[in-house]
């Protein structure tokens, strides 16, 4: 239906204080400092030079931390905020400065958005009934909507008689009987418990194959970004961290936070290693262990001309393994997730946890306590510059 373009998007929120009337700071008054914003002279910054290219019937998510800019960066995508700076473009056309409504998109709000007194039909039926359609497309578009989301069964029932996910679905039906360019989605699931969270995951990946829209996802939820994303956006203070798909962003993350913050539970890191270079050859020195590392990370440092010294290694829980000639940790927390056995292990300073599968396991030997082997393989190891926090692999 539509590609999206924005062009170093930037979104500033301007001083509300009066210069005339601006109060006097105490010399000894402690500054205040807000979290997750960049404060400037022209106001606080909310989206830093956001540049994304959206193919057409493409799914993009946004995630990231509260207060990262994602829902502020959808909002001016659907005109619900004004574009300080930068160009987005739908298709070829610059919107700008175009009206939401005439930007032929609809959005999908958390908390459903339903008028109380309207039934299912007619809540649906609202936007296109605004539009001079005649009623029997109308009732047509509906209909089909509801099919798709499997609620006909629904449409005399008020907004009050219907549980959270069946508001949910009446929401994106509302959306999607407009037939719109793109569809927005605001955190649409937060709401739902976990056991209805996942079922609304499952729907929302048989109605992309179902209409041609391009959609654009907003969540805080890693897990809902790696289930639905074509690709992945990952913000943090404004800023674009990594762009991919979510193989590329679990496999090869391009910085501390983006390792740190995809993956449940996340990534293990171990702060005292060394990078060194003997005979040519890069090692890297973990727990008081030098371990080779694979061709083809030696490929990838030597291209970077990396040079020995302090690095932060990063190895994911699913990529622990029992070895017991391998490294020694206590076990401080034991957690049974039916198919596999989470262990917190205490190891030197390190606080590490591993994922284990629980077949042909004596659960016994790994109750709270008890000291275990472990060990990884080199080449699922990432390697972090300490100063610019970049994956130096």
């Amino acid at each position: 239906m539509a590609t999206l373009t924005l062009k170093n998007i930037k979104k500033v929120y301007p001083n509300t204080e009066r210069t005339t009337k601006k109060r006097k700071k105490k010399t000894d008054e402690p500054v205040k400092e807000k979290a997750n914003l960049q404060i400037t002279d022209e106001g606080v910054v909310a989206v830093q030079e956001f540049s994304l290219d959206i193919a057409d019937r493409e799914f993009i998510v946004l995630v990231g931390p509260s207060g990262c800019g994602k829902s502020t960066t959808l909002r001016m995508v659907a005109g619900l905020e004004e574009i300080s700076d930068g160009e987005l473009y739908i298709g070829d056309r610059l919107v700008n400065d175009v009206a939401p409504k005439d930007r032929d998109i609809a959005m999908v709000f958390q908390n459903y958005a339903l008028y109380p007194h309207m039934s299912v039909y007619d809540n649906m039926a609202f936007s296109l009934k605004l539009q001079k359609v005649p009623k029997d497309e109308i009732r047509q578009k509906v209909e089909e909507a509801a099919r798709i989301l499997d609620i006909t069964q629904y449409l005399d029932r008020k907004p009050k008689a219907l549980s959270g996910g069946q508001r949910q679905r009446v929401a994106i039906g509302r959306a999607i009987v407009r037939s719109p360019q793109v569809l927005l989605m605001d955190e649409p699931l937060s709401n739902l418990d976990a056991k209805l969270r996942n079922q609304m995951r499952a729907e929302i990946i048989k109605l992309r194959q179902k209409i041609n829209t391009t959609f654009i996802y907003v969540t805080h939820d890693q897990t809902e970004a790696m289930t639905l994303g074509d690709r992945i956006v990952i913000m943090k203070d404004g800023f674009i961290q990594q762009i991919g798909t979510p193989q590329e962003v679990f496999g090869h993350p391009n910085n501390l936070f983006v390792a740190g913050f995809i993956g449940t539970p996340q990534m293990n890191f171990f702060n005292d290693c060394q990078l060194t270079l003997e005979g040519g050859k890069y090692a890297v020195t973990v727990l008081g262990t030098s371990i080779p590392l694979t061709d083809e990370q030696q490929a990838k440092l030597k291209a970077n001309n990396c040079k020995p010294g302090h690095v932060i290694v990063g190895v994911r829980p699913v990529h622990m393994r029992i070895d017991p000639n391998g490294f020694i940790g206590k076990i401080e927390v034991s957690e049974m997730m039916g198919s596999e056995l989470h262990l917190h292990l205490s190891v030197g300073d390190s606080d590490i946890v591993a994922i284990i599968p629980t077949v042909g396991l004596n659960l016994s030997d790994y109750a709270i306590g008890k000291t275990i082997g472990f060990s990884f393989s080199p080449d699922l190891m990432h390697l972090f510059d300490p100063e610019t926090t970049n994956n130096l692999i």
